[in-house]
């Protein structure tokens, strides 16, 4: 576990987590013209992002869940 734990923390890994919170990003501004953006930052255990949505142009939270998670199924596609 301790050799898991470190590779988590590698900036190799902090690089593949943020570019695929950029393509989850991506891909939700493409299925609803909505502005999303990333952040990321290294947790204690490992590399954390998160893909923040634009609750205006979404109309509320629920709205922009709905968003996120058909980004995450289109960023998949790639």
């Amino acid at each position: 576990m301790r050799g898991i734990r470190s590779l988590m923390k590698t900036p190799e890994a902090g690089r593949e987590v943020e570019r695929i919170a950029a393509r989850i990003a991506s891909s939700a501004e493409s299925a609803t013209g909505g502005e999303f953006r990333t952040d990321s930052a290294l947790g204690t255990r490992r590399w954390r992002a998160a893909v923040i949505g634009d609750y205006q142009k979404q109309g509320d939270a629920e709205g922009t869940r709905s968003a996120l998670l058909r980004g995450m199924d289109g960023a998949g596609d790639e």
